[in-house]
């Protein structure tokens, strides 16, 4: 018996004290915060002054043949719109003219896809897929005529920062006049959001 009320009185003690720690335990409340951020559309635009104002084709002596050309105009695009809607760089051009000689008005081609490549350190970057078909013909004219799609990024690609590099081939005829002047053409290229 003296065991049972020992265990008693020990169980009481233990009680005792539990319910004094619960009893100092504080409180607590709960609230609910409804958080939120709007996010805004960067820019679209050339970057790293790219494309060059100038292109230079290397200079060519006639030959009485047909002859092509080669020269590369690296762009650089950063697409911080956030959109995932693609976009596209246009070109078209003025003919090739050395005081009164003239250059065929397709002379200028593209003859395979460039590549995009995201550029060195560039967070969050999604490569350019291009559904362009080449060869691509620069269109050209006495007066430039309407720009067509030279490269672009499908929807849910060219997010980011990223390059590339089109070779562009300049075709001589046979027929051209050797000139004491620069055969020279106005290109104008633009960057249009959408694939």
């Amino acid at each position: 018996m003296y065991t049972s009320r020992k265990r008693v009185t020990w169980l009481a003690a233990v009680c005792a004290l539990a319910s004094a720690g619960i009893a100092s335990l504080p409180l607590t409340a709960q609230a609910s915060t409804a958080a939120s951020v709007t996010l805004s559309s960067g820019t679209l635009s050339f970057i790293n002054s790219t494309p060059a104002a100038t292109l230079t084709f290397p200079t060519t002596a006639l030959n009485g043949a047909n002859q092509t050309i080669t020269a590369t105009l690296p762009f650089d695009i950063g697409d911080a719109t956030g959109s995932g809607a693609g976009w596209n760089v246009t070109a078209t051009s003025t003919t090739f003219t050395s005081l009164t000689h003239t250059l065929p008005t397709t002379a200028t081609t593209v003859q395979t896809a460039p590549t995009a490549t995201c550029d060195t350190g560039a967070v969050g970057c999604t490569p350019a897929t291009t559904v362009v078909t080449y060869p691509y013909t620069l269109p050209g004219a006495t007066v430039a005529p309407t720009a067509t799609k030279l490269f672009d990024a499908s929807a849910g690609t060219g997010m980011g920062d990223q390059s590339f590099t089109p070779t562009f081939s300049l075709a001589i005829p046979a027929s051209a006049v050797a000139s004491a002047t620069a055969y020279t053409s106005t290109w104008t290229l633009s960057l249009v959001s959408g694939p």
